[in-house]
């Protein structure tokens, strides 16, 4: 049986409509970044045949909202097999965080991976609405597995002042700090497949 890996990516999120709208009139493209190949594309490919990689499209991921999510991870749910992976990079990290704070997954997880994963608003140029944490992440401690926290000191996105903030939580967790890695958006991931590989 091929083990499964989820992986829940990232999103912005506004504190209102008008904020998500002027961002988008006075956002610049780069065209580098529309074309751009990132490890997720492949990542089923390095893994290899005995792993299944699922990527569920949550909605609206450009202005994204905390409980369109959760509905949608629910109807996901009983896809999801005992023992499976879940990673959660940027947004997608702080949405796993919560929903496993305040739900109670039905499934056995296997490990949490955290990747770039806001924890709070300092430092952040956008805001988080509704994905904010709860007070207390132990629900999450319990039945998230094996927990991971990567980061790297060089994001310009996400301070790695997060990371030492879900640590600190987390005391438990493994925390995994890179220096050259910014947001994790780079083209391959080799220290994450090692990872996944050797749970």
């Amino acid at each position: 049986m091929k083990r499964q890996i989820i992986i829940i990516n990232g999103g912005s999120t506004y504190d209102s409509y008008t904020q998500y709208l002027k961002h988008l009139k006075g956002v610049k493209l780069d065209f580098d970044r529309l074309v751009r190949v990132g490890w997720k594309d492949s990542f089923a490919q390095k893994l290899g045949a005995g792993f299944q990689v699922i990527q569920p499209k949550m909605p609206n991921p450009n202005n994204a909202k905390y409980t369109e999510w959760a509905i949608w991870f629910r109807k996901i749910t009983p896809f999801i097999k005992s023992g499976a992976v879940f990673v959660g990079h940027s947004l997608g990290g702080i949405f796993l965080a919560k929903y496993l704070s305040t739900h109670s997954f039905p499934k056995k997880i296997r490990a949490t991976i955290l990747i770039a994963s806001p924890f709070h608003k300092n430092g952040m140029e956008e805001p988080l609405g509704d994905f904010k944490l709860p007070t207390s992440l132990r629900k999450f401690a319990k039945q998230g597995g094996k927990i991971f926290i990567y980061h790297s000191t060089d994001d310009p996105v996400v301070p790695v002042e997060h990371a030492e903030e879900y640590h600190k939580m987390l005391p438990s967790a493994v925390l995994r700090i890179f220096k050259n890695k910014a947001h994790f958006n780079q083209s391959s991931f080799p220290e994450l497949v090692k990872e996944i590989r050797s749970l």
